[in-house]
């Protein structure tokens, strides 16, 4: 099953791969900038989230670190939102042994990744936040909405910026404008759900070798 069954909002039926990429999103909730496409990567991942029930009937998300881009979807594939994100300064889809016990000021510039792969995650306490939305609580990777924080960093500047270039900038964590999370993210995974992160640097087959699989007993057919 194609994502085009699951939500025909991201593409039709008869488009390309190549048509498909440069189609916006049917949301009811879209904060992405009118000129960015999806990926192929991402449009073949939630049709495959769907078709082989990897997220086992959970609302899930996608984020896509290159693009800046996170989508979220309820459990059968129908998309709520898609808005940019922010992710981890440092280049990497590594998480560092012993990073959760460590302070943010503790973590050194290069651990600061966002971590690629599938977590399964929701909400639960945090030391000195209050209830989180955790990805994945081990790494300490959470999600949540963008503060101004350190005033310096400019995060919500950068979010609302039109490319992917300026949007690294977390200690590794997800940041997304604040109406996003209050009106997407938070509803979809009160009781938790699924998160895939596409990797920086690590291959689709290494990060996602079932979903790699797939395409490629698909492209054997073809």
């Amino acid at each position: 099953m194609a994502l085009a069954t699951a939500n025909p909002g991201f593409a039709s039926a008869e488009e390309s791969p190549a048509d498909a990429a440069s189609t916006r999103p049917a949301s009811s909730f879209d904060q992405l900038p009118a000129d960015q496409d999806v990926s192929d990567t991402v449009i073949e991942l939630a049709g495959w989230v769907v078709a082989s029930n990897d997220s086992e009937g959970y609302p899930f998300a996608i984020m896509d670190k290159a693009a800046a881009q996170v989508f979220v979807f309820d459990g059968d594939g129908r998309l709520r939102g898609a808005a940019p994100g922010l992710f981890g300064s440092a280049v990497g889809d590594h998480t560092a042994p012993g990073i959760a016990g460590l302070a943010l000021a503790e973590i050194p510039g290069r651990d600061r990744t966002t971590p690629a792969g599938r977590f399964v995650g929701g909400y639960g306490p945090s030391l000195d936040a209050g209830r989180v939305l955790w990805v994945d609580y081990d790494s300490a990777v959470s999600i949540h909405p963008t503060a101004t924080g350190v005033p310096a960093e400019r995060r919500p500047e950068r979010l609302a910026s039109p490319t992917p270039e300026d949007n690294r900038v977390t200690h590794g964590c997800i940041n997304v404008a604040p109406s996003f999370y209050e009106q997407v993210v938070g509803p979809a995974f009160e009781r938790g759900g699924v998160f895939y992160i596409l990797p920086d640097e690590s291959s689709i087959e290494d990060v996602f070798p079932e979903f790699a699989q797939s395409r490629g007993s698909a492209g054997g057919n073809g």
